[in-house]
């Protein structure tokens, strides 16, 4: 069974950035999908970016050259930097790890992120 635990989230200005970790505990890491979500109050929880067991990348539109996903598989972990933080970036972060065959799939408990003046 895989664990995951997020952490790094927090308040920043507008402008501002921030780095979230998720430190991944499982058998097979190499092979595992990893992406981040986020959740606003009052909103469904989506996609912000993936990185795949082969190192490609995904993101969403709205954050495409401010934030950059990265994973360190010897050390089990993926990141999130995030720059030039918007207001509307504001949500509970969720990490999720997915294996390629979709065998298994694991999440985070989150971390909020508040940007805010």
């Amino acid at each position: 069974q895989g664990q995951l635990v997020e952490s790094g989230g927090g308040l920043v200005q507008p402008g501002g950035s921030l780095t979230l970790s998720c430190a991944i505990s499982t058998i097979s890491f190499r092979d595992f999908h990893v992406a981040w979500y986020r959740q606003a109050p009052g909103k469904e929880r989506d996609l912000v970016a993936m990185i795949r067991a082969d190192s490609t990348t995904t993101y969403a539109h709205s954050v495409k050259g401010r934030f950059t996903i990265s994973r360190d598989n010897g050390r089990m972990m993926v990141y999130l930097q995030m720059n030039s933080l918007r207001p509307e970036d504001t949500a509970v972060y969720y990490c999720n790890a997915k294996s390629r065959n979709g065998q298994w799939n694991y999440w985070g408990q989150g971390t909020q992120v508040t940007v805010s003046s």
